[in-house]
């Protein structure tokens, strides 16, 4: 099952985000306390990510300013204050927080290209970017859910990036919130005390995530979008239901 988990996850991180739902249910579905579920879903995605980021390598679409050193900075730095907000905060806090973060990651995921016409505000000035980019990697750090899809709405209404060629810069992005995030965490959190789960999983996203980056370049956008909020709906209800029912 996390094997499997794995491979779906890095697949739907790599078309289009979303892979941390699957991951993280699929965890805590194991026995793995939420925080923990939550710190080696971001260390098993990480190599999945990067195998995709090297399929995008030559597809990378960006905006002049701020530039994408500069932004990955910025992506760098949130993810760790991120992840130490998780570590510091009790745990029953992001248990009880958990279904509402997959909540509004699930509206974002189905109404963000809405929201994005909606708020369109031109092109602000690449500290206000490079100040958007760090709060969106903070919450990336934290959580992670739909964090690639906020950051492709937030460059949309921000900038002149194409929605439709974002999609490599996302992944990059994503794994340089990974990156941090999941350092701290494998020295920090423990995660190594069930290596077996975060073996398997890290696995399966690798393969999942190169295997998606090649994908997405055959199904259509629709299929795509369909299948990562159905997972996204699916996983928020089932937490809802452990938390409430």
């Amino acid at each position: 099952m996390i094997l499997l988990a794995g491979v779906v996850a890095g697949a739907l991180n790599a078309v289009g985000g979303g892979g941390s739902f699957v991951a993280l249910s699929a965890l805590v579905a194991g026995g793995m306390p939420p925080v923990m579920a939550n710190a080696t879903t971001t260390v098993a995605m990480l190599p999945g990510n990067a195998t995709s980021a090297w399929v995008y390598r030559r597809d990378v679409h960006t905006f002049s300013q701020p530039s994408t050193i500069r932004l990955t900075v910025a992506s760098v730095l949130g993810g760790a204050l991120g992840a130490g907000l998780l570590l510091l905060l009790p745990s029953a806090s992001f248990d009880a927080a958990v279904p509402w973060l997959l909540a509004f990651a699930t509206l974002v995921l189905a109404f963000g290209k809405r929201l994005t016409r909606a708020i369109r505000i031109g092109t602000p000035g690449p500290a206000a970017i490079l100040a958007g980019q760090f709060v969106l990697s903070i919450y990336g750090g934290y959580f992670g859910g739909a964090v690639g899809l906020m950051m492709l709405a937030f460059w949309t209404a921000t900038t002149s990036l194409d929605p439709a060629k974002g999609n490599p810069l996302r992944v990059i992005q994503v794994a340089a919130v990974y990156l941090t995030s999941g350092l701290i965490f494998v020295f920090a959190a423990n995660i190594l005390d069930q290596p077996t789960y975060l073996v398997t999983m890290l696995l399966g996203a690798m393969v999942g995530g190169y295997a998606g980056a090649h994908l997405v370049r055959r199904l259509p956008a629709t299929v795509l979008r369909v299948l990562v909020l159905t997972t996204a709906v699916a996983m928020t209800t089932l937490f809802f239901v452990r938390a409430f029912g």
